[in-house]
């Protein structure tokens, strides 16, 4: 008894001190902001245990060890949560091992305290239970059929395999490669729901030269997404040993058992595959894994889990394997009838976009119907209806990804949010984090946006390209990183998102079919929608025939554009509310932007981006905008708008803080009238190889603490006047191939932390001024520039030297393009 009490003193001190630690850091930094509330919010769950009568008792009802681990492991997340004050490096990826660092802490608190939590499992999350428990076994479905009669029935075995299984040979080869090379303990085969994970697996287990390598020891079982440990190690059991009713009383001990059995088998080789793995599970892959000769395990799962370091992505079926499918689902005995056309079964191919489950269960609903059914189907989706109003499995089944992200419900509305983009396009990090900066109130510098992309990538539901691994905390985390999303969970999310009537929707996408106004817009024109997120697309054919439209309370307008001109719309001017506006051209060309004067009526818009557009002197109306925070010109055409900036106007944009212009290939100069901006904070010319220098009046940015000057290949030299940035932190000249010396002016930076200057050949020696940077901490180059740096370390206590590959094909091709 006294054992109990001092462990239930010890569990509870350990708590509420890392309770203390936890609400202090909060209120200290912004950083990890969403991590340490999550953190809170777990900890305020988990106080009621710690003062309930006998709670506590309950959950310390396990082996002294566990709970000295335990108590081992809350001590150490009090050191962890402390350094998100301190933790800085000007690598992303640090960050990133930080994050999940805190999600694993958070992981393991309700791991400890489950039996006590479970209860409190509210009914829509029961009710998500059930819905993902049909979710798990959608992967299962790529064929009608029921499995084979001659399949394995002893419940001992690797379940049987469909009839037809299509399109993964390529794939079986390669995952079976990895398992049997690999030196890799723990391989996790990862995709979207429905996808054929499942099926994949069976079909790995049931292979002869699998079969050859493991011989009998090959052991599968699914796991749930409320499962434990305990529970794995019980289905093994009884499914494998024949042990029905073996009485394990904790995880520890299921874990012990499990391996002193599997030891037992040796020395033969041994494979443990775990099916439909959930993020909640993620620790019990770690459970079991044990440092046996020769066993390995399978995961199959809807997320990524890189702590186990080999990950296989299955990809989609090709048009023809989809065909394949999509045919046998549909025709599953004769083949395609004489009055089904072909050219209908190819539209429906093209409409399910190589989703295993999509074919099988679209193919299903058209068994044994005729042509009139295929044609009403099609022109149902050609109308603007969704798949997944006609196909409830489907919904269900990529839904419960969505669904699975009630904690996280900032993370759902961004994965809504995606539904403003087109198919098939990249969508720039960069752009969703302005968009999402003002509704939802995220950081400025976009650790949380890739925080929540990250969450959403590790779920399938989208794809994150980190274009550049040497992103920098202070130039910011979403510079060149990108987005994919596949077309199917695009459709999902504006399924999802255009559930309620149109008037009350909280986001509303338009897409025009050239110059066909939707139905609904011209019956809207009366009535205002109260949609804080507008998205409007249009093909190359549109002639900007405007409708009219209200909405007070529209916060980000995101316009699509492909044709070669466009006028925005006239309704733009009302929109007194809008925050952020997002001009995008995605034709061969840059489109051509017509009354752009409207955009000086916007008062309150904070953020604008502009990309692949060509522009005009009528630019100078963004000038007035009084409230503008951030202004991104991407791959712009500027031809003669900015030759002459106004100079007698009131001050130009008095509250931009950030100026972006990236790819703007004919930037020949940049207008020395922008030098005014005397708010002006970051400042990134990145990209623009026409551009060969830049104005003394650069130095009357006064307030300049970001200066990017990535790839401009033309770039001669720096003006002396840099030395008045007495505020510049972080400067970035790298791959500036023109560049052949530094002004000795650059020694009065004395605020400046970080200098990126890899790629910069013509550079030859340093003025002895950089002695005077005794603030700086790390300098990021290729080898040949550390060894001119070499020489002045002695003086630079701080200095850390970090050198990154040299990568000569990309500055090859930056000299062929000058």
């Amino acid at each position: 008894m006294v054992a109990n009490n001092a462990n239930e003193a010890a569990v509870m001190q350990a708590i509420l001190e890392l309770q203390k630690v936890v609400l202090s850091v909060s209120l200290e930094t912004a950083k990890f902001r969403t991590l340490l509330k999550r953190l809170e919010k777990t900890l305020r769950t988990i106080q009621p245990i710690l003062y309930g009568s006998g709670r506590l008792s309950k959950v310390l009802d396990r082996p002294e060890h566990e709970i000295k681990m335990f108590i081992f492991y809350v001590d150490n997340g009090r050191s962890l949560v402390t350094k998100c004050t301190t933790i800085k490096c000007w690598n992303v990826y640090k960050k990133i091992v930080h994050v999940s660092r805190l999600i694993r802490l958070d992981h393991e608190l309700w791991r400890f305290f489950e039996s006590e939590l479970v209860g409190n499992v509210s009914p829509s999350m029961r009710t998500l239970m059930e819905i993902n428990a049909l979710g798990d076994k959608m992967d299962q479905v790529l064929s009608i059929v029921t499995e084979r009669a001659g399949g394995f029935s002893s419940s001992c075995s690797v379940p049987g395999l469909p009839d037809v299984v299509v399109g993964l040979d390529f794939h079986l080869q390669e995952v079976k490669r990895r398992l049997m090379n690999d030196g890799n303990q723990v391989l996790t085969v990862s995709a979207p729901g429905g996808c054929g994970k499942t099926t994949l697996i069976k079909l790995l287990c049931h292979d002869h030269d699998v079969k050859d390598f493991f011989g009998e020891n090959i052991f599968y079982v699914t796991v749930s997404r409320t499962t434990s440990l305990k529970t794995i190690v019980q289905k093994l059991f009884a499914q494998y040993l024949n042990v029905k009713h073996h009485e394990i009383q904790t995880d520890e001990e299921a874990k012990n058992q499990l391996e002193n059995v599997l030891r037992q088998m040796g020395p033969g080789r041994i494979l443990l595959v775990l099916d439909d793995v959930w993020s909640e599970s993620e620790s019990i892959i770690q459970d079991l894994k044990f440092s046996i000769p020769g066993y390995k395990i399978l995961v199959t799962s809807r997320f990524f889990f890189p702590r186990f370091g080999s990950t296989y992505e299955l990809t989609l079926l090709n048009d023809e394997d989809a065909r394949t499918l999509l045919c046998y689902s549909a025709f599953p005995y004769d083949g395609i009838p004489t009055n089904v056309p072909d050219d209908l079964v190819t539209k429906m191919v093209k409409c399910c976009k190589g989703f295993p489950l999509a074919l099988t269960v679209i193919g299903a609903s058209l068994c044994g119907q005729g042509v009139l059914k295929w044609r009403t189907t099609l022109k149902k989706w050609s109308d603007g209806q969704s798949i997944f109003d006609t196909n409830k499995t489907l919904l269900l089944s990529l839904g419960a990804s969505v669904d699975a992200l009630e904690e996280f419900p900032i993370a759902r509305e961004c994965f809504l949010d995606l539904g403003s983009f087109p198919e098939d396009e990249k969508i720039a990090a960069s752009a969703l984090m302005d968009m999402w900066v003002e509704l939802y109130n995220l950081d400025e510098e976009g650790m949380y946006t890739i925080e929540y992309l990250l969450e959403l990538s590790s779920r399938n539901l989208i794809s994150l390209v980190l274009a550049r691994k040497d992103a920098s905390e202070l130039e910011g985390y979403c510079n060149e990183h990108f987005v994919t999303q596949h077309d199917l969970l695009r459709e999902l999310a504006i399924h999802l998102s255009s559930q309620e009537p149109i008037a009350h929707r909280k986001r509303v996408f338009i897409e025009f079919n050239g110059n066909n106004v939707p139905t609904w817009c011209i019956k809207q024109t009366q009535h205002p929608i109260a949609a804080r997120l507008l998205s409007i697309t249009t093909d190359e054919t549109f002639l900007s025939m405007w409708f009219d439209l209200k909405a007070p309370k529209l916060e980000v307008l995101v316009l699509n554009v492909r044709s070669l001109i466009y006028a925005l719309p006239r309704f733009i001017s009302k929109m007194i509310q809008l925050k952020v506006l997002d001009i995008t051209s995605y034709g061969i060309y840059p489109s051509v932007l017509h009354e752009l004067p409207l955009i000086s009526s916007l008062f309150n818009l904070k953020r604008m981006r502009l990309e692949h557009v060509s522009l005009s002197p009528s630019i100078h109306s963004i000038f007035e905008l009084k409230k503008l925070q951030k202004l991104s010109f991407i791959m712009c055409e500027f031809g003669n708008a900015l030759d002459k900036c106004p100079v007698d106007a009131p001050p130009m944009l008095p509250k931009l803080l950030d100026l972006e212009l990236d790819r703007c290939y004919d930037l020949k100069k940049f207008p020395s009238e922008l030098c005014s901006l005397d708010q002006l904070e970051k400042l990134s010319i990145t990209n623009c190889h026409e551009l060969e220098n830049l104005p003394k009046e650069l130095g009357s940015l006064s307030n300049l603490e970001t200066l990017r000057l990535h790839s401009c290949t033309r770039l001669a030299k720096l003006p002396s006047s840099i030395g008045n940035l007495c505020n510049l932190i972080f400067l970035d000249i790298s791959d500036c191939l023109s560049i052949s010396s530094l002004p000795d002016q650059i020694g009065e930076l004395n605020a400046l932390r970080v200098l990126k200057m890899s790629g910069c050949r013509g550079l030859e020696e340093l003025p002895d001024s950089v002695t005077n940077l005794s603030l700086l901490e790390d300098v990021i180059c290729d080898e040949e520039t550390s060894y001119l740096w070499s020489y002045f370390e002695s003086y630079l206590c701080d200095l850390k030297i970090n050198i990154v590959e040299d990568d000569r094909f990309a500055t090859f091709m930056k000299i062929v393009g000058q």
